[in-house]
């Protein structure tokens, strides 16, 4: 997977990403529950999450999906 920058976002204007970061998180999982895993529509927002958000939150967001316990909507 070739990572590269998520481009901007008019609504997260400021340099703390961690908004953005969250946010193209749960776009992918919300895409990939309406098209299907192997949907390649939702390729760009797992490029964008990839990029934004630190490895340790997405294996700790993996790991609250999983449980049930995700506080994020999906």
């Amino acid at each position: 997977v070739e990572l590269k920058t998520a481009p901007a976002d008019f609504r997260f204007p400021t340099t703390n990403q961690t908004r953005h970061c969250f946010t193209r998180y749960i776009e992918f999982h919300r895409c990939v529950t309406a098209k299907g895993e192997d949907s390649g529509d939702c390729d760009k927002f797992a490029k964008y999450y990839r990029s934004l958000c630190p490895g340790e939150w997405v294996e700790k967001w993996n790991e609250q999906r999983e449980s049930g316990i995700f506080p994020g909507p999906l």
